[in-house]
């Protein structure tokens, strides 16, 4: 008999190579949380694909909550280009 596996959440990590000033992040995007006394990142919350993003200071971007590795992939596309747009990058 063979055991059945869901994946439930894929974790992905990358690093933009820059530092972010996740203030002017915060002020700049939509759907962003950022409470630095609490977590040191901004969670970045998309619905397509459905996932996560936490951005640090240091540029390192973890997608999480994606169903598939294509899905943190393409999370993870999504805000480099969202930061590219507002002239972040």
């Amino acid at each position: 008999m063979r055991t059945k596996i869901n994946v439930e959440n894929v974790v992905a990590s990358t690093s933009l190579g820059q530092k972010f000033d996740l203030e002017l992040i915060t002020m700049s995007m939509d759907r962003v949380e950022y409470e630095p006394e609490q977590f040191p990142g901004l969670v970045y919350h998309l619905d397509d694909p459905k996932a996560a993003a936490l951005i640090f200071g240091s540029g390192k971007i973890v997608c999480t909550g994606a169903k598939s590795i294509d899905d943190a992939e393409r999370a993870a596309t999504k805000v480099r280009e969202k930061l590219e747009e507002l002239g972040l990058i």
